[in-house]
C-alpha cells in the first residue's frame, strides 16, 4: 500500500530511492527504541512505497536483457 501523504517519487532515480530508505529505516529504529507504535506503522508504509518503486525501476532497466527470448510461458 503506498502511503498517502508522499508525493510523486517517479523522478527519484535509483539511488535516491536506496538513500531514501537507508533513512527511512534509521528513523524506523529510532521510532522503535521511543516505543511510538503508530509512527512505525507510517514510516514501514513510507518504506514500502519507496521500495516498490526502487524495484519497478529495476525490473524496467532490466527488460532488456539477454534473457528476454529464452523464458516461454505460452
Amino acid at each position: 500500500m503506498d502511503h498517502p501523504l508522499i508525493p510523486n517519487i517517479d523522478d527519484l532515480t535509483t539511488e535516491q530511492l536506496g538513500e531514501t530508505v537507508v533513512s527511512l529505516n534509521k528513523k524506523l529504529s529510532i521510532a522503535y527504541r521511543l516505543g511510538n507504535h503508530d509512527l512505525c506503522n507510517q514510516i514501514r508504509m513510507a518504506i514500502e512505497t519507496y521500495q516498490n518503486k526502487y524495484q519497478e525501476k529495476i525490473r524496467k532497466s532490466q527488460s532488456g536483457t539477454e534473457f528476454d527470448g529464452i523464458i516461454d510461458i505460452t
